[in-house]
């Protein structure tokens, strides 16, 4: 597979690397609004890279991995979401279970901020940072030079 060439800190303008940051702060803006729902933070992320995609590659590549990144970390912050209220709702007992998952739920949150500030600030450096899974998706899809197909003639119906 052959891949675009990764651009240098110095090759790239200053709204190049705030757009690419903005990427991972945009989240952090989202955060308070999306609290009690967190498909608000999904939206905004999916939002954020269809606007700012075609801003370049290196824009493209850390909108996409936050996006991706944010799409998981949301779905399991609605699970426990939608989980509370229906405990709520039923008047039942919160077991430890739910606890348990509350509190690896919570870390997850916690590692995925820190993930975001060192992207963010990598980003706004000019430089790559690669989460883990995310980025080698979103690199191979951001900088992979698709190869054409290469379209022959079909004779049809087939001579005999």
């Amino acid at each position: 597979m052959e891949f675009y060439p990764i651009p240098q800190p110095e090759e790239l303008d200053a709204r190049e690397k705030e757009d690419a940051s903005g990427a991972y702060l945009m989240m952090f803006a989202t955060t308070a609004l999306g609290l009690p729902l967190p498909i608000i933070n999904m939206i905004a992320s999916i939002v954020y890279y269809f606007v700012n995609r075609s801003k370049g590659r290196f824009v493209q590549f850390h909108a996409l991995q936050s996006m991706y990144s944010q799409l998981v970390i949301s779905a399991i912050n609605s699970y426990l979401v939608i989980w509370a209220i229906i405990k709520l709702v039923n008047n039942t007992e919160f077991t430890n279970v739910f606890w348990g998952l509350a509190i690896a739920v919570g870390a997850f949150n916690i590692v995925y901020f820190i993930f975001s500030i060192i992207g963010a600030v990598r980003a706004h450096r000019g430089r790559f940072y690669y989460f883990v899974f995310f980025g080698r998706l979103a690199f191979v899809q951001v900088y992979s030079k698709k190869e054409k197909l290469q379209e022959k003639p079909v004779n049809f119906p087939p001579k005999m």
